[in-house]
């Protein structure tokens, strides 16, 4: 349930820090908490009026990923609707034990949000970016009464190029978590130069300044490295995921994608052949960032989409 330990805009002195290095909001909204049984206690932003369908927005996983990801969209939409976006366990301002991360895991922190959190307010929508799309549909899969439609911005799932599984995934993890060895790989991962390479490669276009700023942030807190571990042994991911969660959502589904440096799109145009209630759209030039490297397009494309489903 919400704790209510915060229904404002976070204090300075109630920012995450570690060594000095603080942690501001991830958005300039209104913070809450609330706690999951196996994911611990996850922080949420809301805001915006609540006579419209909810949006809940659902970031990405890497060495670095929060809410902050989603803030063009959020900012967007907050004067029209009331909006949501988590820090998904392991991330941001929720907690960060060292515990075993898996794609139910995250999942289920999403059906919790939706049970605990949004539970009188019916049907929302849903925009989840990247690896999140997948915890997104594992979630709609279990939940589909109350999930009206959903947005994936450039999802995982339909690469050819296969990621390591079962014993395989494992062996990787166990060779990641070596002491010494992991905190080393970590800090190479999450240094400036390295956040700053890894986003050049996503953007088409400039890298915005604060991106970088709080991605760094984020990833030098206290327990920062135990969920990115886990997604570099390759263990968040779902093998076949477009039939073994993409082909089970029986609602409304856009697709917003391009090029991506780490996935491509291989299997999704065989999958939309097969899928009425699946459409796509590209926004060119982008490369795995839509809605920070073209948002006026992402967000018309978004609009479109709504504006053609069923009156709520």
């Amino acid at each position: 349930m919400d704790s209510g330990i915060d229904s404002s805009i976070a204090r300075p002195e109630q920012r995450a820090s570690t060594a000095g290095l603080e942690l501001p909001p991830a958005l300039e909204a209104p913070m809450h908490d609330f706690v999951t049984e196996h994911g611990g206690r996850i922080r949420y932003y809301v805001d915006g009026p609540s006579d419209a369908r909810p949006l809940l927005l659902v970031h990405s996983i890497n060495a670095a990923p929060s809410a902050f990801e989603m803030k063009p969209l959020f900012e967007r939409y907050r004067g029209e609707r009331r909006v949501y976006a988590l820090d998904l366990p392991g991330f941001g301002h929720s907690d960060r034990g060292n515990r075993r991360y898996s794609p139910e895991l995250y999942a289920n922190a999403l059906i919790d949000f939706l049970d605990q959190v949004v539970e009188g307010e019916g049907e929302i929508d849903l925009i989840a970016f990247s690896l999140g799309c997948e915890f997104a549909a594992r979630a709609t899969a279990q939940r589909p009464q109350r999930i009206g439609s959903l947005v994936l911005l450039s999802p995982t799932g339909f690469n050819a190029r296969a990621m390591p599984t079962g014993v395989a995934a494992e062996r990787v993890h166990r060779a990641l978590s070596i002491p010494g060895l992991n905190d080393g790989l970590f800090r190479l991962l999450t240094s400036r130069p390295s956040i700053k390479y890894f986003y050049r490669q996503a953007f088409a276009g400039p890298t915005p300044s604060e991106m970088v700023d709080y991605a760094y942030a984020t990833s030098h807190q206290p327990g920062a490295k135990y969920a990115p571990l886990y997604f570099l042994s390759g263990q968040l991911f779902t093998p076949e995921a477009g039939e073994r969660l993409y082909a089970a959502l029986t609602q409304p589904v856009l697709v917003l994608y391009d090029r991506d440096p780490n996935i491509d799109f291989h299997e999704l145009p065989d999958f939309l052949c097969r899928h009425d209630n699946w459409r796509a759209e590209r926004i060119a030039p982008t490369r795995g960032m839509p809605q920070w490297d073209r948002p006026a397009e992402t967000t018309a494309a978004i609009d479109r989409f709504w504006s053609e489903q069923p009156a709520n």
